[in-house]
């Protein structure tokens, strides 16, 4: 009887696996057809392998231990492994090269908040049955692949586990992109709005909307734009800048890039004085970037960094003013004013070997005009 009652006991335990049944992001296709299309565009579809920036950068962290999966290769079947240097990252195994992939997303059954990061906690699946699928949709629809239910998890936290922050071994914050206060309604809104058409292909419920899933941001010209305000105004010989940041995180998070301004001042279509000459780093206060150090000495890749540096930015929602000297201005003097951003800021180049020059060409975030009036 006491041996009956351990099999009993044990044998559901067994069942159950986080490594249960993997579904790649190919097979959600069949059902989220659109879904599928719109994240085939996103940065979450980007891996290891496809995204040179990142690789070129983990790899000069360390060509042996993969630190970064926690969060780029989340859905590793050796996840540990890669993380202590024991694998590598395989580009024929499909949770390798799916990089953040639809499986992940909704199988996250809880984030917990930590000091160093935050730690996704996945969903305990059940071995030998199809596996459990969570989202924001209620009474959503079960398939032949999985089942479906709603985890009120999908509307506050989800996003906290990767998007939050992260502080290297030497306790210095590398990354920061939400404060303790926010949770994931703010990102969702913003970079998942609602457009047209059922999360399903068939669309059995008729819901006839669904949250993006191109989780727009950088990359999509309207959101680049919509992002900042610019306001130009001037006083004797001064020209006055406000920018503000409408966005809930800094106008910089990712250590590799910078945003900068870019100001003309022109008359009679001649350009009379610019905010600097050859380099855009030339104009400190209108160069936005995040600096570290390792024991004194500027580092380019911040996973060694003892201590930050000199950091010029903006908070979310924090509006600056940047006044700059322009000697004899006059009424009608055009002064344009351009916020660009470079994915991977010049500086770059000096550490890693990037292929795709484009990553570090300009890209406009956006532009304003305007005449002075006296």
């Amino acid at each position: 009887m006491r041996a009956l009652f351990l099999l009993l006991f044990i044998l559901p335990l067994s069942l159950f696996s986080a490594k249960a049944k993997y579904l790649d992001n190919h097979s959600c296709n069949e059902c989220h057809e659109k879904i599928y299309e719109e994240y085939q565009s996103s940065s979450h579809s980007s891996s290891y392998f496809t995204n040179e920036l990142h690789r070129k950068i983990a790899d000069t962290v360390s060509t042996e231990e993969y630190v970064c999966a926690t969060c780029h290769m989340p859905m590793a079947d050796n996840l540990k492994d890669l993380i202590s240097g024991k694998a590598r990252p395989k580009k024929s195994n499909k949770t390798h090269s799916d990089g953040v992939s639809c499986f992940f997303c909704h199988t996250i059954a809880y984030v917990k908040k930590s000091h160093e990061f935050n730690i996704n906690i996945k969903a305990r699946q059940a071995e030998r049955y199809k596996p459990t699928i969570y989202g924001r949709l209620n009474n959503p629809d079960d398939s032949d692949k999985h089942s479906s239910t709603n985890n009120p998890i999908y509307g506050k936290m989800v996003c906290m586990g990767c998007h939050s922050h992260k502080k290297n071994d030497n306790n210095v914050t590398i990354f920061r992109a939400m404060d303790d206060k926010q949770d994931s309604g703010g990102c969702i809104k913003c970079h998942m709005p609602e457009v047209e058409g059922g999360a399903e292909k068939m669309d059995k419920r008729a819901r006839g909307r669904h949250a993006s899933h191109k989780f727009l941001g950088i990359h999509n010209k309207e959101m680049r734009e919509k992002s900042v305000d610019i306001n130009i105004s001037s006083e004797r010989d001064k020209l006055i800048i406000a920018l503000t940041n409408k966005m809930d995180h800094p106008l910089i998070i990712q250590a590799a890039r910078v945003k900068y301004l870019d100001i003309k001042v022109l008359r009679d279509d001649k350009i009379i004085w610019k905010n600097f000459d050859k380099n855009p780093s030339e104009d400190v206060q209108g160069y936005f970037a995040l600096s570290f150090k390792n024991h004194g000495k500027k580092i380019l890749i911040p996973a060694t960094a003892t201590e930050r540096g000199v950091i010029n930015n903006l908070g979310a929602r924090e509006t600056k003013t940047v006044t700059y000297s322009v000697e004899g201005l006059k009424e009608g003097d055009k002064v344009e004013v351009s916020l660009y951003v470079q994915l991977a800021k010049d500086d770059c180049l000096k550490v890693i070997d990037l292929k795709e020059s484009t990553l570090n060409k300009p890209i406009l975030m956006k532009k304003y005009e305007s005449v002075l009036h006296k």
